[in-house]
């Protein structure tokens, strides 16, 4: 009966994940084709062509499904039709159209691109339109208007590539937010393990842990997203200095995420040996949590969390008077405590070597600012 559980619970995770995933492209979808539309309809109202097949195709193709590169791909995607048509319509007119054709087709068209530019959608925008010219739309004489049909497209693309939401530029701190969330659960969840050593929920947890990777990997995504929106929207300039802030945070809270995992798995170790860890470290641990909280809110509301530093600083210096133990796990807690202290207070903005060093060494009061 469990394996069918199993088959259950990842079908709706699937199912979840992929609606997920149409929501956040559900921009670019409808961006996409409304681009396709008025390309269509400003190369026949407009320039008055019949019939303009590139059109739509240049400005679906260069937008594509991400920010990324937008402005290189609309260039490459319109030169690369460009050429594809121009190759397909002389060789039509000397040669006519077949398989030998094709061939001399597709190879003159992807040998001219490579010459003009090595990026991999202009050499196959340049294939591919070549075939279409030859075999579809073979019709010699009409290559001038077939060209135009692709800038119009192009034209169209770049515009539509300069308007874009701002909830990209939002992603990046609220999936911080969240990644800053997690580790203080699984805090709370260890300081829980801590102080009653179950040994089922101590690898309940472990195995919670294990499974953020995934957020880590979200969390690059939209920075790079909110990156690209930077790079393709002359609109969003003002934003550059907040994500590229929130870009910077990625290595800290990767850091932060494995120094979780790490301190998780050495609790669940522990709880199943049945060595103890003293309850004053579970104190630790939540007052720690309590601080990735504050970060947590600092970073939805879009500011750096300057003003957890304090408390960051003061947990610190608790941490190097508290008592020792002689135990491997106790001391590996302690340890990855201190470390986590050291990359919260990176993700408020410090230096990573002035946060650590910020942190007294065990058995020293030192003021840690």
């Amino acid at each position: 009966m469990q394996p069918v559980d199993l088959s259950v619970a990842r079908g709706r995770t699937s199912i979840a994940q992929r609606v997920a995933r149409l929501r956040s492209k559900s921009w670019l979808v409808g961006q996409c084709a409304i681009a396709g539309g008025v390309a269509w309809y400003v190369a026949i109202h407009v320039f008055g062509h019949a019939h303009p097949f590139f059109a739509p195709v240049a400005a679906v193709v260069s937008l594509g499904t991400s920010y990324g590169q937008r402005l290189r791909r609309v260039a490459e995607v319109t030169i690369g039709v460009s050429v594809g048509v121009f190759m397909g319509d002389l060789i039509t007119h000397w040669l006519g159209s077949g398989s030998l054709q094709i061939v001399l087709i597709v190879t003159l068209a992807m040998v001219a691109a490579l010459l003009l530019d090595a990026g991999a959608i202009f050499v196959t925008q340049a294939a591919v339109q070549s075939i279409v010219v030859s075999t579809l739309l073979p019709s010699p004489g009409a290559a001038f208007l077939r060209w135009t049909d692709a800038l119009i497209g192009g034209g169209v693309a770049l515009v539509a590539a300069a308007v874009v939401p701002r909830a990209p530029l939002r992603r990046p701190r609220e999936q911080a937010a969240v990644v800053v969330r997690k580790i203080s659960a699984l805090l709370r969840a260890a300081a829980d393990s801590v102080g009653d050593g179950d040994v089922e929920r101590a690898m309940s947890v472990l195995r919670d842990a294990r499974a953020t990777d995934s957020l880590i990997a979200e969390l690059r995504a939209a920075a790079d997203e909110g990156l690209s929106v930077l790079a393709s929207s002359p609109f969003r300039i003002r934003h550059r200095g907040n994500i590229r802030q929130m870009a910077e945070l990625v290595e800290p809270l990767d850091f932060a995420v494995r120094n979780t995992r790490v301190l998780v798995r050495r609790v669940a170790v522990a709880s199943y040996r049945r060595e103890p860890i003293p309850v004053s470290y579970a104190g630790l641990l939540r007052d720690l949590a309590d601080c990735t909280d504050l970060i947590a809110i600092e970073l939805a509301a879009d500011r750096m969390a300057e003003a957890v530093r304090q408390p960051l600083f003061e947990l610190g210096r608790a941490s190097s008077r508290i008592e020792r133990s002689t135990d491997l796990s106790a001391e590996v807690v302690l340890a990855q405590i201190r470390s986590l202290i050291a990359d919260l207070l990176a993700i408020t903005g410090m230096d990573p070597f002035d946060a650590t060093d910020a942190i007294p060494l065990l058995g020293d009061s030192g003021p840690g600012e």
